[in-house]
């Protein structure tokens, strides 16, 4: 094992890392019963500190909420073949400050009652450009009586699992399927709960890059009374046109520092149509994650290639706390520890992504990961991680080993 791996130890015990985010919220039943921070031997911020960030009007005609994220620190330790070498380049170990971010959200009346959040940040989870700087979120939403709630400015393309959710709250630590989607695009979009919150289902039209068209519909088949133990299932398509009759596939294999592996270039194409099933299974600690997107990309001179993705996650929560499902979003959040010492999750990974068809080679990757969460308090998040990456690309395979360590804090 090489030396280069130690740093990934004392990354465990770096300064804090800072995060918030609207997907980071708990669904209301979790935040009541949500431990304080005194409860953990970890040090975090109390309950009370947080909530007093914000100023709220005496009449509650507005509110505004500003947060920071510093989210999260990452070092990666990558060992290759020779064939990798040639095919990617030698990729560089490196220590990361994720993601900064500077946010404001909250409400205010103008005829209607408004919800808002502007973001600013650096190295994101869910950036729209390769720029180090990005506006993530400019976003206001209404809920309108009898139709459900309507969101516009620049907000996400809501299409597979990996992509609804936030990223920090997944149980894997990196996408995998990212050649299939965009994070954040300029756009408009209704969502609404069916069936007593048993189902949920959203429909957008986003033109910031190219024009988009996404819908997404997820069920509820079972839920206990508890709520730790449910069965998600959802399917999801996503329209694809690129400016110019221009389309590109490209991916990571589960790294934000790493080159992209699969790649198919910029393809003469008209448009794709991606389609996305996913299901998500819990029973108290344990669960499994799995999705699959396929893209059928509409273009006569190359034959209109066909790609594909796929990933199963399976977890294990030690300690038997769960993953909360919340109904309005349609996915599940975080673990939430009860011990002092937080709760430990093991999670294992497999997956592929291909794009390589007709006469596209992008590339075909395959891969499998296995990785430990331990979740000190309802906030403070540190991770390892180990993945390895087979990639089929101009006629030769190459090999790669990834070590990634993690710390976060969510709020």
């Amino acid at each position: 094992m090489k030396t280069r791996i130690l740093p990934l130890f004392a990354l465990l015990l770096a300064a804090p890392a800072y995060s918030q985010s609207v997907e980071s919220d708990l669904p209301p039943e979790e935040e009541a019963a949500a431990k304080e921070a005194d409860h953990y031997a970890l040090p975090d911020l109390a309950d009370k500190t947080l909530a007093e960030a914000k100023v709220v009007d005496a009449k509650d005609r507005f509110a505004v909420k500003l947060g920071f994220a510093f989210l999260p620190a990452d070092y990666t330790v990558f060992d290759q073949d020779a064939d990798s070498i040639t095919q990617v380049g030698e990729q560089e170990d490196k220590y990361e400050v994720r993601s900064l971010r500077f946010m404001a959200r909250g409400f205010f009346e103008l005829g209607r009652k408004w919800n808002y959040m502007v973001s600013y940040e650096y190295k994101g989870f869910d950036k729209t450009s390769d720029a180090k700087w990005t506006t993530t979120d400019v976003m206001l939403s209404t809920e309108i009586d009898g139709v459900g709630k309507l969101s516009v400015g620049k907000i996400k393309e809501y299409h597979s699992y990996e992509m609804v959710g936030d990223a920090a709250n997944l149980p894997h630590s990196e996408r995998l399927l990212s050649p299939f989607f965009i994070s954040r695009n300029n756009g408009i979009a209704l969502s609404n709960t069916m069936r007593d919150q048993r189902a949920t289902w959203t429909v957008g039209g986003y033109w910031g890059t190219g024009t988009d068209a996404t819908a997404r519909v997820t069920a509820l088949p079972m839920i206990s009374e508890s709520g730790n133990e449910y069965l998600h299932v959802a399917a999801s398509v996503r329209y694809y046109a690129g400016d110019g009759d221009k389309l590109r596939f490209r991916g990571k294999p589960a790294s934000n520092v790493a080159k992209n592996y699969v790649d198919t270039g910029m393809l003469d194409a008209d448009h794709a149509w991606n389609t996305g099933l996913e299901v998500l299974w819990a029973k108290g600690g344990y669960s499994l994650l799995g999705e699959y997107i396929t893209s059928s990309v509409r273009s006569e001179s190359l034959g209109s290639p066909r790609f594909d993705g796929w990933y199963l996650t399976a977890g294990w929560v030690l300690s038997g706390e769960h993953r909360p499902y919340d109904r309005k979003a349609g996915y599940a959040r975080r673990v939430q520890p009860k011990g002092r010492w937080g709760a430990l999750e093991a999670v294992a990974r497999v997956g592929r992504v291909d794009l390589a068809d007709g006469r596209v080679d992008g590339g075909e990757m395959d891969g499998w990961w296995l990785g430990m969460n331990w979740w000190a308090t309802r906030r403070w998040k540190a991770s390892i991680g180990y993945g390895n990456i087979d990639l089929d690309k101009g006629g030769i395979t190459g090999n790669t080993d990834t070590w990634l360590g993690r710390i976060q804090w969510i709020y």
